[in-house]
């Protein structure tokens, strides 16, 4: 068991400290980028989203339509940028979009 380093530790500092010493970060990396791409697309893009995936930074998004593919492809960096300001961090480097 772990030995404890203080008593006078706030929860967040705790449970960063649980989330790296268990290697959790990439796990809740990709609950994250999920749930932004479902708040930052809204319901038009959502409709024709079939999965969205986080990988070693790159975003993988399986869109049904073909035509919305093309014009997101447009808009890469920025739906890089608008990721990374609602994380608050940069986790998404490259998105792919199949």
């Amino acid at each position: 068991m772990a030995k404890r380093s203080s008593n006078d530790s706030s929860v967040g500092d705790i449970l960063s400290q649980i989330i790296k010493t268990n290697k959790l970060e990439s796990g809740l990396n990709q609950v994250s980028v999920v749930d932004a791409w479902k708040n930052l697309m809204g319901n038009g893009v959502n409709n024709y989203t079939q999965n969205v995936s986080l990988r070693n930074g790159v975003l993988y998004v399986q869109l049904t339509s073909s035509v919305l593919r093309e014009e997101l492809a447009y808009g890469k960096d920025k739906i890089i940028k608008m990721i990374n300001e609602e994380l608050g961090k940069e986790v998404v480097k490259d998105v792919v979009l199949r």
